[in-house]
């Protein structure tokens, strides 16, 4: 008899509220390693704040969340951030680069902070540090990924919309994390570009072997994904495969 493998996120009857407002309540899911989950929901029912609770941004009331093993309620705020650093890699739907850096310096950062937080000592999961030389040889392999390659010396303002997504997609994946979040990640962008950076995004994170959780609202990027639940103020509901509803 095998084991089954253990799952990468663990959500268990997590609860957030903002007073005696609920945000949402128990929300149960898992998601197993490489899988691609996709979240939907009507706006406002915290779907943002979820994401964010799952990446350990956020507080919440009750329930846990556990990610490879490590329950981040163990985690005061300074080792949350440390944790972070190296275990998971966030998409914005706002792109949230730096304008006065350039593509290769933007996608470089997240390895500048694995490498600070491995100096530090009794760190959960702490990578371990980096030559400057790997460095760059990770940036310029993440830049390849997305169809970037060249523009590394480019600076924000002279990039499209859809090529600061892709970058955003490379900085989010330089530091090979075992999780990555992605907050409406195509939502600024027209179908056409939308559709590019999603196959990137999703062909990226498949390469790596990461767990993808993707906060969406569009039918043409959930599709995409391996499952898709539903986000309501009273928890999480499975939806049916997308074939299945046609």
């Amino acid at each position: 008899m095998t084991n089954a493998p253990a799952p990468m996120l663990q959500v268990n009857a997590l609860a957030k509220r903002h007073g005696d407002t609920p945000v949402f309540e128990q929300v149960s899911f898992e998601t197993q390693r490489g899988e691609f989950l996709a979240l939907m929901g009507e706006s406002g029912v915290g779907k943002s704040s979820l994401l964010n609770c799952l990446a350990g941004l956020d507080t919440w009331q009750d329930g846990t969340v556990t990610v490879a093993g490590q329950d981040l309620a163990q985690l005061n705020d300074t080792q949350r951030a440390h944790w972070r650093r190296h275990a998971v890699g966030f998409v914005f739907q706002a792109f949230h680069v730096l304008p006065h850096l350039d593509v290769a310096q933007n996608v470089r950062l997240p390895l500048l902070l694995v490498h600070e937080a491995a100096k530090g000592r009794g760190t959960p999961g702490s990578a371990p540090e980096l030559s400057a030389r790997a460095m760059d040889e990770r940036v310029q392999a993440a830049l390849d990924g997305v169809g970037l390659g060249a523009l590394g010396h480019r600076l924000p303002r002279e990039l499209s919309g859809g090529q600061l997504q892709r970058v955003a997609i490379a900085r989010a994946l330089v530091h090979r994390p075992p999780l990555v979040l992605a907050d409406e990640p195509t939502g600024n962008l027209d179908p056409d570009t939308a559709a590019t950076v999603l196959q990137t995004l999703v062909q990226q994170v498949r390469a790596t072997g990461a767990t993808l959780v993707m906060v969406t609202h569009a039918d043409s990027a959930a599709q995409r994904a391996d499952r898709v639940l539903r986000l309501t103020a009273h928890g999480v509901v499975a939806q049916p495969p997308f074939a299945a509803q046609r």
